[in-house]
């Protein structure tokens, strides 16, 4: 009888530790997903440029292919580097995260001035040059995929510098909890916004009370707009994001002016502002990092443009394009 009450008395340890490693897992999962929460607005706001121009009955089917690759990216590719680096290199975070932030920068910087001086659009370009639909969706996907890459290497690898050290299992469980929460808020709402017109036209046919179909044609004749603001959050939120990973990193490699100025600045609104000094401290800081994103994008435009474009060109035989 002694032998049961303590093998149960073992088992309520090992549940109570369990619980609190649950407990862990969840709270380092918030804390890092929430550090995201700049590029997960532009994930969102970036993918619904890749399904223009197909039918309706294919929107849906072209999100899913793109999950499915967004969760392959995070969880089969990204997560195991991400805890080798964290536990055998961990002095390449920093940079790291960094090299992310100036393409989250570049990206920013060029749709601002493809806003004000206008020039060709390769990914145009080339989707006139594919005739089969099935082949344009093939490489459609593609292309989400790939810039999906990017953007989650930037979301799990921010994820894991917020999240405490610990046991290795922990911070694996933490981040594919963020992986999948992440994959599942950012293209749940892409598919919700891709078919909002839809939803809006059904409404606007069938809807027994008028109410109900002035809400449809209105949801119709919003979601142009909307799309557009979406657009212009998700610039923001790249060079605010990158401008902010890249003050952050050189404060981390050792250079502390420009994170502590902004950190001054901010302190000083928010006494300005005690009514809101949260987001006074917030608005200043998203805002000088975002000055600070789009002069460094600006810079690295023609870097980009003429010496990293052409060089990955020669390597891979493709033709150099942004």
């Amino acid at each position: 009888m002694s032998g049961l009450l303590a093998l149960l008395d073992d088992v309520a340890g090992i549940a109570k530790v369990a619980a609190s490693s649950v407990d862990d897992i969840a709270a380092a999962a918030a804390k890092a997903g929430s550090k995201t929460a700049g590029v997960i607005i532009d994930d969102a706001a970036v993918t619904p440029s890749y399904l223009t121009g197909f039918k309706a009955e294919r929107e849906l089917p072209i999100i899913w292919k793109i999950t499915l690759g967004s969760l392959r990216n995070k969880l089969i590719i990204l997560l195991p580097l991400a805890l080798l680096l964290a536990n055998f290199l961990p002095q390449a975070i920093t940079p790291l995260l960094m090299l992310g932030g100036s393409y989250l920068c570049f990206e920013g910087a060029e749709k601002v001035l493809h806003k004000f001086f206008p020039h060709a659009d390769h990914h145009v370009e080339e989707d006139m040059d594919i005739k089969d639909p099935a082949k344009l969706e093939e490489s459609k996907v593609a292309g989400a995929i790939k810039t999906d890459f990017i953007l989650s290497a930037e979301i799990m690898t921010i994820a894991l510098s917020a999240i405490p050290e610990g046991a290795i299992w922990v911070e694996a469980l933490a981040l594919a909890l963020v992986a999948i929460g992440v994959t599942v808020a950012v293209y749940g709402s892409v598919a919700l916004i891709v078919k909002m017109d839809d939803i809006g036209l059904h409404l606007a046919a069938i809807g027994r009370w008028s109410g109900t179909r002035n809400f449809g044609r209105w949801l119709v004749k919003a979601m142009p707009i909307v799309m557009k603001v979406l657009s212009f959050v998700g610039t923001l939120a790249m060079l605010w994001v990158g401008g902010n990973i890249i003050t952050h990193g050189l404060h981390d490699l050792g250079w502390h002016w420009p994170y502590d100025t902004i950190h001054h600045l901010a302190v000083e609104a928010g006494h300005a502002f005690e009514a809101a000094q949260g987001f006074a401290e917030w608005a200043v800081t998203a805002l000088i990092d975002g000055i600070i994103g789009l002069a460094y994008g600006l810079l690295l435009i023609p870097v980009a443009t003429h010496i990293i474009s052409p060089l990955i060109g020669k390597f891979t035989g493709a033709k150099a394009a942004h």
